[in-house]
């Protein structure tokens, strides 16, 4: 299990490369929720997402002659490109392995900052078997994508931060993917904070961690079909026990709601958020009773949009 002190010594560790995000509110979003909503903006974090958080503390706690090797990770986009930038400031090689589908934008980023790419189905099993086979012929250290303490802790440190600027937060709600930044989350609330709740926020089209949580036994992937790409992983056995130890619930979405709290956002608060990054909104607002008249907390958790590729242009467009 990943503990406090593990977040805090993550926080001293990479506090002098990250950005500080900025916490943004909307009155119009306000009162159509019935709650105060407090958007931690880690879409302006470095590389355009949290994980540049937990893939820097991942990557600096690594011994000298592992890190001499190079690291390597399987990820859509995000996280790629945080571990190049983390192993880049090391001065070490980074390997990406990425699924083929994967957004443009987010292939462009992980090469920018200095990756390898290399390519995969888009399955889970497809990235693990090209990793290991990596791994097993270079050495590199694999830097997992959520299940890895040190990755967990690190994510850990936006709540962190979060509290600082709004110090009486009573709830938050956090994008469910692989579990990562969620159980980071639920791990500093339950052991920092007074009475703060943790919700994760998932799409219906990709709900392993609601049938994993309302079912008590992880359950696989499911295809990825749903517009919040980030969102397509499924719980590792780490994150999963936090997660159904210190979060108090899962929320369902559906995609067309995911789609319209992100044009929300872009129309109302001027800022480029990624459709997994919204799914907390989209929950707010579709179990509006259970957040009604309490501060409440949102991880953006990342802006790196293909422009080319908005959601709502497919159902906007004439004819």
């Amino acid at each position: 299990m990943v503990k406090l002190e593990d977040i805090q010594n993550a926080y001293k560790r990479i506090e002098d490369f990250i950005h500080h995000t900025p916490v943004f509110t909307n009155s119009h979003i306000n009162r159509l929720a019935g709650a105060e909503i407090y958007f931690k903006c880690e879409n302006l974090q470095k590389t355009g997402s949290f994980k540049i958080r937990g893939a820097s503390n991942a990557v600096f706690m690594l011994p000298e002659t592992e890190a001499a090797r190079g690291v390597i990770t399987h990820s859509s986009g995000n996280h790629g490109a945080a571990l190049a930038q983390a192993a880049r400031w090391r001065g070490i090689k980074a390997y990406v392995v990425m699924p083929r589908n994967a957004p443009e934008i987010k292939k462009k980023a992980a090469r920018h900052y200095g990756a390898e790419i290399v390519f995969s189905e888009a399955t889970l099993e497809s990235r693990e078997a090209v990793s290991q086979k990596l791994i097993d012929e270079k050495g590199l250290s694999l830097v997992h994508p959520y299940d890895n303490p040190n990755v967990i802790a690190g994510q850990g440190t936006v709540l962190l931060e979060f509290q600082r600027a709004v110090p009486d937060i009573e709830m938050v709600v956090v994008p469910a993917g692989g579990g990562g930044i969620l159980s980071g989350t639920a791990v500093y609330a339950r052991e920092a904070l007074d009475n703060v709740r943790v919700f994760g926020a998932e799409p219906r089209l990709a709900d392993d961690a609601y049938q994993s949580f309302k079912t008590g036994i992880r359950q696989p992937q499911r295809p990825p079909v749903t517009v919040a790409d980030g969102l397509r992983t499924a719980l590792s056995d780490r994150t999963f026990n936090i997660i159904r130890r210190y979060v108090e619930d899962i929320l369902l979405t559906e995609d067309e709601e995911i789609i319209s709290a992100m044009r929300m956002a872009w129309e109302r608060m001027k800022l480029i958020i990624e459709p997994s990054s919204i799914a907390p909104l989209a929950a707010i607002l579709k179990n509006k009773e259970r957040f009604a008249g309490k501060k409440v907390g949102v991880i953006i958790t990342g802006g790196n949009v293909d422009l080319d590729q908005l959601p709502w242009l497919e159902t906007s467009s004439p004819g």
